[in-house]
């Protein structure tokens, strides 16, 4: 059993979505000590890219913004290596395909597997072409989270039924960002979810109010928040530490 577990054990996770290197190395560091210290239960690490096709416009600015301040992917395993030493809450890659075929995947792996990650997540990998990632993820023991959508319908048997680690729910159709409203009917999607395994299913996409994640957590085993966090740090730059602290307590406190 992988490490991810332990962020759905006997309560429901709260899992923080920030991009690596922004606004600048030191600043992402802090920020996220500041997210791990206010007791998120899992925490993705976006690898910044230059083509984010799953995301929206503040998740891009952010990619826009870590890249300019110079930050690599060697640079983002060397932010875990960091993390790693205060800290054993789970960790999990947020990326594109592009750059770990671009990294070489037997090198990306053994390197996210040294740097310490628990698991990837790759939202522009079909679930037909997981393998090509899944097995070399797997022999490092790293866990491909499956992600599934409103549209996956008759597949969403299938795919959770092989799922690694957790579920990524996507609450919506489109890229992330901030919602006021969240409509698709997941509670028939967490149903079919929780006939095919035990695998826990984290909601995701456009939650960002302490209402928003008590009314997905009724329904899922965690939920997930990025963009709300991406625009803090977008706000607040150096002083975003502190802000993120505030905000992780207030939604952690919401699903409790």
């Amino acid at each position: 059993m992988s490490n991810i577990y332990k962020a759905f054990e006997n309560k429901k996770a709260f899992i923080a979505f920030l991009t690596a290197g922004d606004p600048d190395y030191e600043t992402s560091l802090a920020n996220f000590r500041a997210v791990l210290d206010a007791g998120a239960d899992l925490v993705e690490v976006g690898i910044p890219f230059s083509d984010p096709i799953a995301e929206g416009p503040v998740i891009q600015e952010a990619d826009i913004r870590a890249l300019g301040s110079g930050m690599t992917t060697d640079k983002v395993f060397e932010l875990v290596k960091e993390l790693r030493k205060d800290y054993d809450t789970p960790i999990v890659f947020m990326t594109y395909a592009n750059p770990v075929y671009h990294y070489g995947a037997e090198k990306f792996f053994s390197k996210a597997a040294e740097a310490g990650a628990d698991g990837i997540i790759i939202p522009d990998c079909p679930y037909e072409e997981r393998h090509e990632f899944d097995e070399v993820a797997a022999s490092f023991g790293i866990d491909f989270i499956s992600m599934i959508a409103p549209t996956s319908e008759d597949r969403i048997k299938m795919i959770a039924s092989q799922a690694k680690g957790f579920i990524y729910v996507v609450s919506s159709l489109g890229v992330t960002g901030v919602r006021s409203e969240i409509k698709t009917d997941l509670s028939s999607i967490l149903g079919l979810i929780k006939e095919a395994t035990d695998t826990p299913a984290a909601i995701g996409f456009g939650i960002s109010k302490p209402e928003q994640a008590e009314a997905m957590s009724k329904l899922a085993d965690g939920v997930i928040v990025g963009s709300a966090m991406v625009r803090i740090v977008a706000e607040y730059g150096k002083d975003a530490p502190e802000k993120l602290s505030e905000y992780v307590k207030s939604m952690k406190a919401a699903i409790a």
